[in-house]
Formats: structure tokens, C-alpha cells, sequence
């Protein structure tokens, strides 16, 4: 009999089941063969993360895996509440609203950085994991003092994350050495447009010289995050309102 997957993932907490394992006892725990795909996916990709290549690596047979995990896609559930649980996210220490979000948004930007494979997750059972629960429960204190009612405080949170992971996935995206390109390029391309677009021959001109190439990630995640901070700013700070949650 197959495993609820939320009993799999609060298998270490005290009312979790006991016993009722399917097959024989295997001699990696679940935790080890959890810690043993997210460093197979950190090196590989998740593409690579096979329940084969996996059974492999464990040095165990692939129906083996079975006894710990009904499915890859399950196994791919206990490898995101894995990671989130490992955050260990600070304690907040600031009273500005503006400072912990910027903290959230640092500390998830960083660990998708770290676990890229994380931005091909989006199973919502994720969501029933308790490292999964613990994250979001930190990461909803960041807005507290604030007039943001709960509804809004989750928006304002799925807000933030949302472009985190835009931002991390354009960080993620691999780069090549645009000067030379452009060294190549640059006078055939001036034949080909001419004084067609004006707008974008200048601008892009402006901000190829300030960035050094055609786009920069860091760049774009600083402006943008900065926009993200106004735009809570215009609902959290706006005239009239208290500082008190309201229900």
C-alpha cells in the first residue's frame, strides 16, 4: 500500500506514523536518498535526477526506491521541502517592513541560485510539507506591523516571490562574451537597420554603454526590485492608514 505523500514529508514529526513500511527495510533512510537527488540534481539538472540514475548513485536497486517514494514526482515534493526547510532564514532584526522583505526576497533569490532545478517544481502539494509551511510562516512575518489585511498579506508575499524567480531565471540563463559579438556585429548590423528605429538605436546605444552589454540580470533585478518596493509602499504606507493588521 503506497505511502501518503504528506505522511512522507512529516515522517519526523511526533504524530507521524510508525511501522507500515511496504517491503523490505533498505539500508538508506529517506532522508539520505532526499539528500542524495537534490545533490544529483545540483550537478545535473533535474532532467538528470532519474529514479534510475538515482538508484544508481545510492548504489540500490530503482524498484528499491519504490519503498521510499511512490513516484519521482513525489520524490521531486520531498526534495523542494527539503531545501526550503534547510533555509534557516534569520531572525528579523529590523523594524522597517521594506528591510525584512528585502531580506526574504535575498535569502529565496540565493537559494534558487544554489538549486536552480527549484524554478521546474510547481507541484502545489508542495505546499503540505512543514519546511515548506515554516518558510512561508517567516517569510508572511516580514509584513507584520503593516495595515495589510491576511489576504493581502499573502499577495504582496506571492508578489515578491513571483519576481524573485523571474529574476533568478534570467540570472540563470547562460551568457556569452556580448563584446566580441558586438565587435563582429556592429557594422553589419548598422547597414541592416539604418536609421529605421531611432528610438532603440539610441536608447539601446545609452544602455549598452551604462551596462557594458545588451542586458544585464544584476542590473534589471536591482531596478526592478526596487519597484517592487514602491508598489507595496503605495498600499502598505498609503495616507490615512494605521499600523495595525487589520481582520
Amino acid at each position: 500500500m503506497p505511502k501518503p505523500l504528506v505522511d512522507l514529508l512529516w515522517r519526523e514529526h511526533p504524530a507521524a506514523p510508525k511501522g507500515g513500511s511496504r517491503g523490505p527495510r533498505t539500508r538508506q533512510p529517506l532522508s539520505a536518498v532526499v539528500a542524495g537527488a537534490i545533490e544529483l540534481a545540483d550537478e545535473f539538472g533535474l532532467d538528470a535526477m532519474t529514479i534510475r540514475a538515482l538508484a544508481q548513485r545510492l548504489g540500490m536497486s530503482p524498484m528499491s526506491l519504490y519503498t521510499h517514494a511512490n513516484s519521482r514526482d513525489d520524490l521531486l515534493v520531498l526534495m523542494a521541502d527539503a531545501a526550503y526547510a534547510a533555509m534557516a532564514p534569520a531572525a528579523y532584526r529590523v523594524a522597517d517592513w521594506r528591510d525584512r522583505v528585502t531580506q526574504v526576497a535575498q535569502a529565496y533569490r540565493t537559494l534558487l541560485l544554489n538549486h536552480p532545478w527549484l524554478l521546474q517544481i510547481r507541484d502545489p502539494r508542495t505546499a503540505l510539507g512543514p519546511g515548506t509551511i515554516a518558510r512561508y510562516d517567516h517569510e508572511l512575518r516580514a509584513f507584520d506591523g503593516t495595515q495589510l489585511n491576511d489576504v493581502q498579506r499573502d499577495a504582496a508575499l506571492t508578489f515578491v516571490l513571483d519576481f524573485v524567480e523571474a529574476g533568478a531565471a534570467a540570472q540563470l540563463v547562460p551568457t556569452t562574451d556580448f563584446g566580441a559579438v558586438w565587435t563582429e556585429s556592429a557594422a553589419a548590423l548598422g547597414r541592416y537597420v539604418g536609421e529605421d528605429y531611432p528610438l532603440a538605436r539610441r536608447v539601446g546605444q545609452a544602455a549598452g554603454a551604462a551596462l557594458g552589454a545588451p542586458y544585464s540580470a544584476a542590473d534589471a533585478w536591482r531596478f526592478g526590485f526596487e519597484r517592487v518596493l514602491s508598489g507595496l509602499a503605495a498600499l502598505i504606507d498609503r495616507p490615512g492608514g494605521d499600523d495595525s493588521p487589520r481582520h
